[in-house]
């Protein structure tokens, strides 16, 4: 996931890795990098798609994706 993590979705990645399980990063992985115009989208092109993509999963367990701080 380093490859779309443009600094602002670094959270949203660490608890995706921490809320899903390795079969799901997998498939989400492979998603990813099965569109074909990856290799021509910026890279905060490619950290909203991949956020879009961690986020449909999490949506079908209903987990969610946002860290939630003490306050």
């Amino acid at each position: 996931m380093s490859g779309y993590n443009d600094g602002r979705k670094k959270p949203l990645f660490c608890v995706a890795v921490n809320l899903l399980n390795l079969q799901e990063l997998k498939e989400a992985l492979r998603e990813i990098e099965s569109r074909p115009d990856m290799e021509i989208l910026t890279l905060k092109e490619k950290s909203a798609f991949a956020a879009g993509v961690l986020s449909e999963i999490a949506s079908h367990r209903k987990v969610d994706l946002k860290l939630h701080r003490k306050k």
